[in-house]
């Protein structure tokens, strides 16, 4: 068995600055009021354009540029991701994907849940240590239920049904900017599942770094996920 830690990949090109993904939008939008002509080559017209969309709640303009991310999480974790339903997905199949293969190690991957991961403060704590070992026999037992099950003749998709939460999955998830912001705001909230802001924090300021405005005004939470 072997476990790793979540994480997420940035599957959309941006250009410098971000700079043609906030014109792309200014075209759309300056379609509506004609006024094309107030486009300038540098990019400043879409960054003053594309706040005022954002300040007014005019975000339907957002809706003409998108951003393709796979995330690597467990299965849990991507059942709250496909919930998004304006979003589009595709998904490692289970069904499909037989972890007795040599591509996948002949072993299944689980995603290390954070509240076990670790850390200074899990070393000193024996309850934080016995929850993992726990979770890490149980994850284990799932493993060689698996694999006794294949081994009986079991058709991965009939074998999978022993296997846990915790199992890794990668979901590509891609939507247009409108419909991302609405995902962080829900998601890098204090009352998401940490294991979702431990992915989608992280997420939110790199985009902040590659893309100037679209989301500035969402705030990243509180970063001890």
């Amino acid at each position: 068995m072997r476990v790793i830690k979540p994480y997420f990949e940035i599957l959309t090109p941006f250009s410098a600055g971000g700079i043609e993904e906030l014109q792309r939008i200014e075209k759309a939008a300056r379609t509506c009021y004609k006024s094309e002509d107030k486009i300038d080559n540098k990019g400043e017209s879409a960054k003053k354009l594309v706040t005022a969309l954002i300040k007014s709640g005019h975000e339907a303009m957002l809706e003409h540029s998108q951003l393709s991310v796979k995330f690597v999480v467990d299965r849990g974790i991507s059942h709250e991701l496909v919930r998004h339903r304006l979003f589009s997905f595709a998904q490692e199949s289970s069904r499909f994907c037989s972890y007795n293969k040599d591509k996948f190690g002949n072993e299944i991957t689980v995603i290390e849940p954070i509240f076990y991961q670790a850390t200074e403060e899990h070393f000193k704590d024996a309850d934080l240590i016995d929850r993992y070992e726990e979770w890490a026999e149980a994850c284990q037992e799932a493993e060689k239920s698996y694999f006794r099950l294949l081994k009986m003749g079991a058709s991965a998709q009939e074998a999978r049904n022993v296997l846990p939460n915790s199992t890794k999955t990668e979901i590509v998830v891609t939507g247009n900017y409108r419909e991302w912001r609405n995902f962080f705001k829900l998601r890098v909230d204090k009352a998401a599942h940490p294991q979702m802001r431990e992915v989608t924090i992280p997420l939110l300021h790199v985009l902040k770094g590659m893309i100037p405005i679209v989301f500035d005004d969402i705030s990243e939470g509180d970063d001890s996920v």
